[in-house]
Protein backbone atom coordinates (compact mmCIF):
# COMPACT_ATOMS: atom_id res chain seq x y z
CA UNK A 1 0.00 0.00 0.00
CA UNK A 2 1.22 3.45 -0.96
CA UNK A 3 2.08 6.29 1.86
CA UNK A 4 0.02 9.39 1.95
CA UNK A 5 2.48 12.07 1.77
CA UNK A 6 1.82 15.46 3.99
CA UNK A 7 2.86 18.94 2.04
CA UNK A 8 3.36 22.22 4.22
CA UNK A 9 1.53 23.75 1.45
CA UNK A 10 -1.64 21.61 0.82
CA UNK A 11 -1.68 19.56 4.03
CA UNK A 12 -3.47 16.65 2.87
CA UNK A 13 -6.33 15.89 5.37
CA UNK A 14 -7.11 12.36 3.59
CA UNK A 15 -7.07 8.58 5.24
CA UNK A 16 -5.77 6.53 3.07
CA UNK A 17 -8.63 3.92 2.92
CA UNK A 18 -7.75 1.65 -0.42
CA UNK A 19 -5.08 0.84 -2.53
CA UNK A 20 -6.89 -0.29 -5.98
CA UNK A 21 -5.23 -0.69 -8.91
CA UNK A 22 -1.55 0.69 -7.19
CA UNK A 23 -2.99 4.07 -6.80
CA UNK A 24 -4.07 5.87 -3.59
CA UNK A 25 -7.40 6.63 -2.64
CA UNK A 26 -8.70 8.85 0.33
CA UNK A 27 -10.81 11.20 1.73
CA UNK A 28 -10.07 15.50 1.52
CA UNK A 29 -11.46 17.99 3.62
CA UNK A 30 -12.61 21.47 2.83
CA UNK A 31 -13.20 23.74 5.36
CA UNK A 32 -14.25 26.72 6.32
CA UNK A 33 -15.85 27.81 9.85
CA UNK A 34 -18.44 25.32 10.64
CA UNK A 35 -19.38 24.07 7.08
CA UNK A 36 -17.08 21.17 5.50
CA UNK A 37 -16.96 19.21 2.58
CA UNK A 38 -15.51 15.73 2.51
CA UNK A 39 -14.49 14.41 -0.37
CA UNK A 40 -13.05 11.86 -2.54
CA UNK A 41 -10.55 10.98 -5.24
CA UNK A 42 -12.65 7.54 -6.05
CA UNK A 43 -15.19 8.97 -8.17
CA UNK A 44 -14.37 12.58 -7.29
CA UNK A 45 -17.55 11.85 -4.95
CA UNK A 46 -18.75 13.93 -2.17
CA UNK A 47 -18.72 12.10 1.11
CA UNK A 48 -20.90 14.31 3.31
CA UNK A 49 -21.57 18.23 3.30
CA UNK A 50 -21.52 19.44 7.09
CA UNK A 51 -23.30 22.77 8.24
CA UNK A 52 -25.63 23.78 10.79
CA UNK A 53 -29.49 23.95 11.23
CA UNK A 54 -31.39 27.30 12.74
CA UNK A 55 -30.16 26.71 15.70
CA UNK A 56 -26.41 26.01 15.37
CA UNK A 57 -26.32 21.87 15.22
CA UNK A 58 -24.36 20.54 13.18
CA UNK A 59 -25.28 17.74 10.94
CA UNK A 60 -24.04 15.49 7.70
CA UNK A 61 -26.80 16.27 4.98
CA UNK A 62 -26.11 14.16 2.03
CA UNK A 63 -25.71 10.03 2.20
CA UNK A 64 -22.92 8.25 1.52
CA UNK A 65 -20.74 5.54 3.17
CA UNK A 66 -17.56 5.87 5.75
CA UNK A 67 -15.23 4.01 3.32
CA UNK A 68 -14.14 3.93 -0.06
CA UNK A 69 -15.38 0.32 -0.01
CA UNK A 70 -18.66 1.39 0.11
CA UNK A 71 -18.35 3.41 -3.40
CA UNK A 72 -16.83 0.52 -4.62
CA UNK A 73 -19.66 -1.83 -4.33
CA UNK A 74 -21.92 1.37 -4.52
CA UNK A 75 -25.10 0.89 -7.15
CA UNK A 76 -26.85 4.19 -6.54
CA UNK A 77 -23.68 6.75 -7.11
CA UNK A 78 -24.04 8.37 -4.03
CA UNK A 79 -21.89 11.57 -4.57
CA UNK A 80 -20.48 10.85 -7.65
CA UNK A 81 -19.43 12.86 -10.73
CA UNK A 82 -20.55 11.13 -13.49
CA UNK A 83 -19.57 10.91 -17.20
CA UNK A 84 -18.88 9.86 -20.02
CA UNK A 85 -21.99 10.86 -20.62
CA UNK A 86 -24.52 11.76 -17.86
CA UNK A 87 -27.89 9.90 -17.22
CA UNK A 88 -29.15 7.51 -20.72
CA UNK A 89 -28.69 6.94 -23.85
CA UNK A 90 -31.17 4.71 -25.63
CA UNK A 91 -30.25 2.02 -27.38
CA UNK A 92 -26.40 2.35 -26.12
CA UNK A 93 -25.24 3.92 -28.97
CA UNK A 94 -25.59 7.10 -31.38
CA UNK A 95 -24.12 8.34 -34.31
CA UNK A 96 -21.32 11.23 -34.79
CA UNK A 97 -19.88 12.62 -38.11
CA UNK A 98 -21.18 9.04 -40.04
CA UNK A 99 -19.86 6.61 -37.30
CA UNK A 100 -21.94 4.62 -35.03
CA UNK A 101 -20.96 4.24 -31.65
CA UNK A 102 -21.86 1.33 -29.92
CA UNK A 103 -21.09 1.76 -26.07
CA UNK A 104 -21.37 -0.57 -23.06
CA UNK A 105 -24.95 -1.27 -21.89
CA UNK A 106 -25.47 -1.22 -18.17
CA UNK A 107 -29.66 -0.59 -17.66
CA UNK A 108 -30.81 -3.21 -19.86
CA UNK A 109 -30.22 -2.51 -23.78
CA UNK A 110 -29.24 0.89 -22.61
CA UNK A 111 -26.34 2.98 -20.82
CA UNK A 112 -27.08 5.07 -17.72
CA UNK A 113 -23.99 7.48 -16.30
CA UNK A 114 -21.29 6.31 -18.66
CA UNK A 115 -21.68 2.57 -18.79
CA UNK A 116 -20.53 -0.20 -16.01
CA UNK A 117 -17.23 1.90 -15.57
CA UNK A 118 -18.86 4.97 -15.65
CA UNK A 119 -16.39 8.34 -14.43
CA UNK A 120 -17.59 7.53 -10.97
CA UNK A 121 -15.90 4.56 -10.38
CA UNK A 122 -12.15 5.47 -11.33
CA UNK A 123 -9.26 6.75 -9.65
CA UNK A 124 -8.97 10.39 -10.00
CA UNK A 125 -5.74 12.15 -9.18
CA UNK A 126 -4.99 15.20 -7.21
CA UNK A 127 -4.03 18.26 -9.00
CA UNK A 128 -4.40 20.86 -6.70
CA UNK A 129 -5.61 21.05 -2.97
CA UNK A 130 -6.08 23.96 -0.19
CA UNK A 131 -7.93 22.73 2.90
CA UNK A 132 -9.65 26.27 3.54
CA UNK A 133 -10.50 27.06 0.08
CA UNK A 134 -10.65 24.11 -2.99
CA UNK A 135 -9.38 20.97 -4.42
CA UNK A 136 -9.00 19.71 -8.11
CA UNK A 137 -9.69 16.20 -9.43
CA UNK A 138 -8.28 15.29 -13.07
CA UNK A 139 -9.03 12.16 -14.90
CA UNK A 140 -7.63 11.12 -18.35
CA UNK A 141 -10.16 9.43 -20.18
CA UNK A 142 -9.05 7.19 -23.20
CA UNK A 143 -10.37 6.87 -26.49
CA UNK A 144 -12.81 3.96 -26.83
CA UNK A 145 -13.46 4.22 -23.13
CA UNK A 146 -16.97 2.46 -21.99
CA UNK A 147 -17.39 2.59 -26.57
CA UNK A 148 -17.13 6.50 -26.01
CA UNK A 149 -14.94 8.26 -28.89
CA UNK A 150 -11.65 10.15 -28.37
CA UNK A 151 -9.78 10.94 -25.54
CA UNK A 152 -10.85 13.26 -23.06
CA UNK A 153 -8.50 14.88 -20.32
CA UNK A 154 -11.66 15.79 -17.11
CA UNK A 155 -10.72 18.14 -14.58
CA UNK A 156 -13.64 18.84 -11.66
CA UNK A 157 -13.09 21.57 -8.59
CA UNK A 158 -14.63 21.98 -5.60
CA UNK A 159 -14.69 25.63 -4.26
CA UNK A 160 -15.95 27.37 -1.42
CA UNK A 161 -17.13 30.29 -1.92
CA UNK A 162 -17.77 33.17 0.06
CA UNK A 163 -20.18 31.70 3.76
CA UNK A 164 -21.71 28.24 2.85
CA UNK A 165 -21.58 28.20 -0.70
CA UNK A 166 -19.56 25.16 -2.78
CA UNK A 167 -18.86 25.61 -5.86
CA UNK A 168 -18.60 22.51 -8.49
CA UNK A 169 -16.72 23.21 -12.19
CA UNK A 170 -16.21 20.74 -14.59
CA UNK A 171 -14.24 20.95 -17.46
CA UNK A 172 -13.13 18.83 -20.18
CA UNK A 173 -10.99 18.97 -23.40
CA UNK A 174 -11.54 16.66 -26.38
CA UNK A 175 -7.94 15.74 -28.15
CA UNK A 176 -8.65 13.64 -31.49
CA UNK A 177 -12.06 13.03 -32.07
CA UNK A 178 -15.61 14.69 -31.28
CA UNK A 179 -17.45 13.13 -28.52
CA UNK A 180 -20.29 14.06 -26.30
CA UNK A 181 -19.61 15.43 -22.89
CA UNK A 182 -22.23 15.69 -20.08
CA UNK A 183 -20.70 15.79 -16.82
CA UNK A 184 -23.35 15.78 -13.65
CA UNK A 185 -22.70 15.57 -9.81
CA UNK A 186 -24.91 12.62 -8.35
CA UNK A 187 -25.09 14.30 -4.24
CA UNK A 188 -28.07 12.76 -2.57
CA UNK A 189 -29.76 15.91 -0.59
CA UNK A 190 -31.49 15.52 2.56
CA UNK A 191 -31.48 19.05 4.73
CA UNK A 192 -32.72 17.55 7.87
CA UNK A 193 -29.57 15.22 7.77
CA UNK A 194 -28.36 12.39 5.98
CA UNK A 195 -30.42 9.93 8.85
CA UNK A 196 -32.94 11.74 9.56
CA UNK A 197 -35.75 9.74 7.57
CA UNK A 198 -37.74 10.47 4.24
CA UNK A 199 -37.45 13.98 2.15
CA UNK A 200 -41.52 13.49 1.09
CA UNK A 201 -41.92 16.67 3.50
CA UNK A 202 -38.94 19.16 1.98
CA UNK A 203 -40.57 21.83 -0.19
CA UNK A 204 -39.12 22.00 -3.68
CA UNK A 205 -39.14 24.99 -6.61
CA UNK A 206 -37.66 24.03 -10.10
CA UNK A 207 -37.44 27.24 -12.36
CA UNK A 208 -38.05 24.87 -14.98
CA UNK A 209 -41.30 24.60 -16.81
CA UNK A 210 -41.08 22.33 -19.18
CA UNK A 211 -39.68 18.35 -18.83
CA UNK A 212 -38.48 16.06 -21.46
CA UNK A 213 -41.12 13.04 -20.76
CA UNK A 214 -40.01 9.88 -21.11
CA UNK A 215 -40.55 5.93 -22.26
CA UNK A 216 -40.83 3.04 -20.04
CA UNK A 217 -37.30 2.82 -19.96
CA UNK A 218 -36.91 6.42 -18.85
CA UNK A 219 -35.58 6.99 -22.55
CA UNK A 220 -36.73 10.31 -23.50
CA UNK A 221 -39.08 10.81 -26.33
CA UNK A 222 -38.03 14.31 -27.95
CA UNK A 223 -40.76 16.12 -26.90
CA UNK A 224 -40.54 19.14 -24.41
CA UNK A 225 -44.20 19.35 -22.65
CA UNK A 226 -45.19 22.10 -19.69
CA UNK A 227 -45.31 20.58 -15.95
CA UNK A 228 -48.11 23.23 -14.90
CA UNK A 229 -51.00 21.39 -13.56
CA UNK A 230 -49.18 17.84 -13.26
CA UNK A 231 -47.05 15.99 -10.72
CA UNK A 232 -44.47 17.29 -12.14
CA UNK A 233 -44.73 21.39 -11.16
CA UNK A 234 -42.99 22.32 -8.95
CA UNK A 235 -43.05 26.04 -10.19
CA UNK A 236 -43.89 27.24 -6.89
CA UNK A 237 -42.56 25.93 -3.62
CA UNK A 238 -44.29 22.73 -2.27
CA UNK A 239 -43.88 19.40 -0.47
CA UNK A 240 -42.25 16.77 -2.96
CA UNK A 241 -44.71 14.26 -1.79
CA UNK A 242 -47.86 16.33 -2.02
CA UNK A 243 -48.21 14.46 -5.40
CA UNK A 244 -45.10 11.83 -5.68
CA UNK A 245 -47.91 9.24 -5.16
CA UNK A 246 -49.67 10.12 -8.69
CA UNK A 247 -46.39 8.40 -10.35
CA UNK A 248 -45.14 5.06 -10.79
CA UNK A 249 -42.53 5.04 -8.36
CA UNK A 250 -41.46 8.50 -7.85
CA UNK A 251 -39.83 11.35 -9.62
CA UNK A 252 -36.88 10.64 -11.98
CA UNK A 253 -37.51 13.38 -15.13
CA UNK A 254 -35.13 16.39 -16.63
CA UNK A 255 -36.10 19.46 -16.46
CA UNK A 256 -35.78 22.29 -19.19
CA UNK A 257 -34.28 25.15 -17.04
CA UNK A 258 -36.30 28.28 -17.86
CA UNK A 259 -34.05 31.26 -19.79
CA UNK A 260 -31.87 30.57 -23.00
CA UNK A 261 -28.30 31.75 -21.68
CA UNK A 262 -25.71 28.77 -22.24
CA UNK A 263 -22.99 30.92 -20.49
CA UNK A 264 -24.49 32.52 -17.22
CA UNK A 265 -26.25 31.26 -14.54
CA UNK A 266 -29.95 30.17 -14.04
CA UNK A 267 -31.20 29.07 -10.78
CA UNK A 268 -32.22 25.78 -11.22
CA UNK A 269 -33.76 24.56 -7.71
CA UNK A 270 -34.39 25.43 -4.37
CA UNK A 271 -34.94 23.09 -1.18
CA UNK A 272 -36.27 23.98 2.11
CA UNK A 273 -36.82 22.04 5.26
CA UNK A 274 -39.06 23.30 7.94
CA UNK A 275 -37.90 21.31 10.66
CA UNK A 276 -34.30 21.46 10.74
CA UNK A 277 -35.04 25.49 8.70
CA UNK A 278 -32.46 24.30 6.19
CA UNK A 279 -32.44 25.55 2.56
CA UNK A 280 -30.35 25.03 -0.82
CA UNK A 281 -30.38 27.11 -3.64
CA UNK A 282 -28.98 26.09 -6.42
CA UNK A 283 -27.39 27.34 -9.84
CA UNK A 284 -26.05 25.94 -12.21
CA UNK A 285 -24.52 27.00 -16.43
CA UNK A 286 -25.97 23.69 -17.98
CA UNK A 287 -29.42 23.23 -19.59
CA UNK A 288 -31.24 21.09 -17.80
CA UNK A 289 -31.86 19.41 -13.81
CA UNK A 290 -32.55 16.07 -13.18
CA UNK A 291 -34.85 15.48 -9.84
CA UNK A 292 -34.96 12.20 -9.08
CA UNK A 293 -36.23 10.53 -5.36
CA UNK A 294 -33.94 7.85 -4.41
CA UNK A 295 -36.82 5.86 -5.39
CA UNK A 296 -34.33 2.65 -5.92
CA UNK A 297 -32.61 3.00 -2.80
CA UNK A 298 -33.88 0.00 -0.23
CA UNK A 299 -31.87 -0.93 2.55
CA UNK A 300 -28.47 0.75 1.65
CA UNK A 301 -26.40 0.86 4.52
CA UNK A 302 -24.69 3.91 4.87
CA UNK A 303 -22.72 6.28 7.37
CA UNK A 304 -22.62 5.22 10.44
CA UNK A 305 -24.95 2.07 9.64
CA UNK A 306 -27.56 4.07 9.12
CA UNK A 307 -30.10 1.75 6.61
CA UNK A 308 -31.24 4.27 4.00
CA UNK A 309 -34.46 3.84 2.60
CA UNK A 310 -36.83 4.60 -0.49
CA UNK A 311 -37.00 8.67 -0.56
CA UNK A 312 -34.37 9.29 2.08
CA UNK A 313 -33.11 11.75 -0.26
CA UNK A 314 -33.24 14.02 -3.53
CA UNK A 315 -30.56 14.63 -6.13
CA UNK A 316 -30.72 18.03 -8.24
CA UNK A 317 -28.45 17.12 -11.28
CA UNK A 318 -27.91 19.45 -13.33
CA UNK A 319 -26.60 18.70 -16.64
CA UNK A 320 -27.41 18.74 -20.65
CA UNK A 321 -30.72 16.84 -21.77
CA UNK A 322 -30.62 13.02 -21.83
CA UNK A 323 -29.84 11.31 -25.02
CA UNK A 324 -29.25 14.21 -26.39
CA UNK A 325 -27.31 12.63 -28.81
CA UNK A 326 -30.45 10.52 -30.46
CA UNK A 327 -32.32 14.20 -30.20
CA UNK A 328 -30.70 16.82 -32.43
CA UNK A 329 -33.94 19.45 -31.34
CA UNK A 330 -31.82 19.17 -27.83
CA UNK A 331 -29.13 21.19 -27.10
CA UNK A 332 -25.97 19.44 -28.31
CA UNK A 333 -23.14 17.71 -25.85
CA UNK A 334 -20.65 17.36 -28.69
CA UNK A 335 -17.10 18.56 -27.92
CA UNK A 336 -14.86 18.76 -30.73
CA UNK A 337 -10.95 18.40 -30.51
CA UNK A 338 -9.43 21.40 -29.12
CA UNK A 339 -12.89 22.48 -27.55
CA UNK A 340 -13.16 22.70 -24.20
CA UNK A 341 -16.36 21.34 -22.74
CA UNK A 342 -17.43 23.56 -19.09
CA UNK A 343 -20.25 23.18 -16.35
CA UNK A 344 -20.37 25.30 -13.31
CA UNK A 345 -22.99 24.60 -10.34
CA UNK A 346 -23.20 27.08 -7.31
CA UNK A 347 -24.73 25.78 -3.89
CA UNK A 348 -25.84 27.88 -1.43
CA UNK A 349 -26.85 26.99 2.00
CA UNK A 350 -28.50 28.55 4.22
CA UNK A 351 -30.54 28.28 7.56
CA UNK A 352 -33.65 30.29 9.44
Amino acid sequence: MGRVTFSCVFVVLAFLLANVNGDEVGFYELKRGDFSVKLSNYGAVINSVILPDRNGKLDDVVLGFDSVDGYKNDTTYFGAVVGRVANRIGGAKFTLNGTTYNLVANEGKNILHGGPKGYGDVIWSVLTYKPDSHITFTYESSDGEEGFPGALSVAVTYLLIETNKLGVKFEAKAHNKATPVNLAQHAYWNLGGHNSGDILSHELQIFGSHITPVDDELIPTGELTPVKGTPYDFLELHKIGDRINELPKGYDINYALDGNSTTHFRRAAEVYDSVSGRRLQLWTSAPGVQLYTGNLVHNVKGKGGYIYKEHAALCLETQGFPDSVNHPNFPSQIVNPGETYKHIMVYRFTAH
